[in-house]
Parts: C-alpha cells; structure tokens; sequence
C-alpha cells in the first residue's frame, strides 16, 4: 500500500539494524513511550532483532493502561443511573471494574452506547433533553482537544444535560517521574509521536536537559522506530542528550497551535492518578471553572469512589520499565486479556497484552516465532 509498504521494507530494516549493531559498543537501555510504539515492536519482532547491548522497556503509554481504577468504578456508578445515557470510546467498554464492566452493565440494562466522536454527545444530548448524556473523556493530549471541544461546544450550545467525566492525563510529568524514580533503568526514550503531534515536543526539550536523557520523537512503523532507535543509540554513545524529530511528516516543533490553545480554554492542570502508579503531581487535565458545570464527577456526586488495585498485579513495575510482562507470575495463566489482573493487560494497547497477543506467553525460545520483518531484516 502506498505510504505504507515503504516503512516496512526489509531490505531498509536491515540496513538500519546494522547500522544499530554498529553503532552500539555497551549495554543501553530505551524507552518506547506510547502503547501504539510497543504494539509495533512487539508484532515485528523488533526487540528480538536488536543486539544484546540494547534492551527495550515500555513504559506508561496506553491511555486505557493508566485510567485508574477507581475512575472505572466512578463510570460504572453512574452508568447505572436510570436518567444517565453513558458515552464511550470503544476500547472502555470491556475495562474490568471492582466488580464487572460497562458492557455487562449495558447487559443489564444500563444505557451505555459507544460513540466514534465526542461529538457524537451533543446530537444525543439534544435529541433526549430528558436524560443526562455523560461522555468518558479520556487519554493523554492526543484526545485533549477533542474533548475540550465537547465542552466548549456544550456551553456554546446551552446544553445543559451533558456532562464530561474526565481523566486526562499529560505525558511529560509521568516521565519525569520515572526519571527522578530510585532505580531507575532508562537512559534514553523514543518519544510519543501521536501526543507530539498535538503538544509538539518543547516540554521534552527540558526534559532531555535536565536529566541529561536523548529523546526521539518517532512513529509507529517498523522503520519509525527502527530508526529512532538509532538516533537515540548513536546520542547515547556519543554523549549527547538533546530531543530530536524523527516523525516530521506530522509533528512540529509547537504541536497544533489551535489545538492547544483549545485545551488551555477549557482545562487546567491537575494532580493526577496513575493506574499502577499512583498520583503523579501536575499530570493530569480538568475542567476550568468556567466549565465545571460540566464536570460528571462533581454533577454526580462520585469523587469519594476510592478503591484497592490487585496485588498481584506488577503493571506499575511494568509501566515505570523495572519488570517486562513475563516476569509475573499471573501473566498468561491467571491474567488474560479475558480476565485481567492489571492496568498493562486491560487494554490491547498495554504491554502485556501486546505480549499475550503475539504469543510471548509461551514457553519458547526467543528465535521460535518469526519477525514480520522477515528473515532478511534479521541478518
């Protein structure tokens, strides 16, 4: 396919793997940031054709991942209100709760409906003026703008029976976090394309400088990242840490100026809790004052939901790059993405479920399941 084929191509992917191969000369240590980037290496094979000097850990990238699950507990408490029509992404619905999740709460008689847009609310808001519409409004600063526009339209409109339950979180807060974390193994990052593309790539400037880290903003084909590993390797082994571009073809240094300036009308920073985590200071987005009117959390009466994560569940470790997936001992038997224990394996964006996915819960040998880059790209 035209514009696509050319970022798989194996003859290029071994060439960049040699060049990797080459350019390495001591064990280093990346970070994929977004869950898309992990879902790529994990399908091609990428870890298993890097050399052994060079491990990949993978970090707080899944939106789905990292909405705590007392937020889940929040959704489903008022899903279950006879006036409320709950709206939501399709990949929210199946997210276990406490206790079950929306889609078995649409079972029994729940109106819960997934929608494509956040837009999709106004037209049910206005077409059943006598119901309270709730949008679940997730995501890092990619779903940001979409979001804000919900609510900016909804004022606009004088829609009064629509409501966001928001749990926004921002990028940047999470990885400083990691960065200043005792322990910590990551010494350089292949940066979120599709955030970037918003939020351009300024505040990973700071980053970069003041903990002295390369970061690589990059897509999600195989050649993306390949090549992204490069560039942070070859930072790496010559000293430097500065933030480069490897996805020019949709991000900018400023991200999307009207998109941000969106935001920034209708949010502001806010403490924010991490699944698996835990509160990480100034990471998360809510409503301003001028739209708080809006807010399903206050509306409703639910900020006093707390609930206890599994504790056998290690998605934090997973999430801050300390552990990989096989290194619990639920992974596969008892976690499933049928049965999940845990933030990494509740969305098919989590690291573990990618892993369980592509089979790497299996008891076999590293070389037993092929790359989809193909036996040329492996050399």
């Amino acid at each position: 396919m035209k514009y696509i084929d050319e970022y798989r191509d194996n003859a290029l992917a071994a060439k960049i793997l040699g060049q990797i191969r080459s350019s390495v000369t001591r064990p280093w240590t990346l970070m994929e940031v977004c869950g898309g980037q992990t879902h790529a290496i994990v399908k091609n094979g990428i870890d298993r054709l890097l050399p052994d000097e060079l491990e990949l850990v993978h970090g707080p990238g899944c939106p789905v991942c990292v909405t705590p699950l007392e937020m889940i507990d929040k959704a489903h408490a008022i899903a279950q209100r006879p006036e409320v029509i709950f709206c939501s992404f399709g990949d929210m619905l199946r997210v276990p709760g406490s206790e079950v999740d929306l889609l078995i709460l649409k079972s029994r008689g729940a109106d819960v409906r997934m929608v494509y847009s956040p837009m999709d609310c106004l037209r049910i808001a206005r077409a059943h003026p006598e119901r309270e519409v709730v949008f679940f409004a997730i995501g890092f600063e990619t779903t940001a703008p979409a979001n804000a526009m919900l609510a900016w339209q909804a004022r606009a409109q004088g829609i009064p029976n629509l409501s966001l339950l928001v749990s926004q979180v921002l990028v940047p807060p999470a990885m400083e976090l990691l960065l200043s974390t005792p322990g910590n193994r990551v010494q350089g990052f292949l940066g979120p394309g599709h955030v970037c593309t918003v939020a351009g790539y300024r505040e990973y400037e700071k980053i970069a400088e003041k903990y002295s880290v390369p970061i690589v903003v990059t897509g999600f084909e195989p050649l993306d990242i390949l090549q992204g590993i490069l560039m942070a390797v070859r930072q790496l082994e010559s000293g430097r840490a500065t933030v480069e571009n490897h996805y020019p073809r949709v991000v900018r240094r400023d991200g999307n100026p009207a998109a941000r300036e969106r935001v920034a009308e209708v949010f502001e920073p806010c403490d924010r809790a991490w699944r698996g985590v835990g509160i990480i200071p100034q990471s998360g987005l809510r409503l301003n004052a001028d739209f708080r009117a809006f807010d399903a959390e206050h509306r409703f009466g639910v900020e006093a939901i707390h609930t206890q994560e599994s504790t056998v569940c290690i998605s934090g470790q997973i999430l801050r790059g300390i552990k990989k997936p096989h290194d619990c001992p639920a992974f596969g038997s008892t976690c499933t993405p049928e049965h999940p224990l845990g933030a990494t394996m509740v969305s098919a964006e989590g690291a573990c479920a990618a892993y369980y996915a592509y089979g790497r819960y299996l008891q076999s040998s590293p070389g037993a399941q092929a790359s989809c880059l193909g036996r040329e790209a492996a050399g």
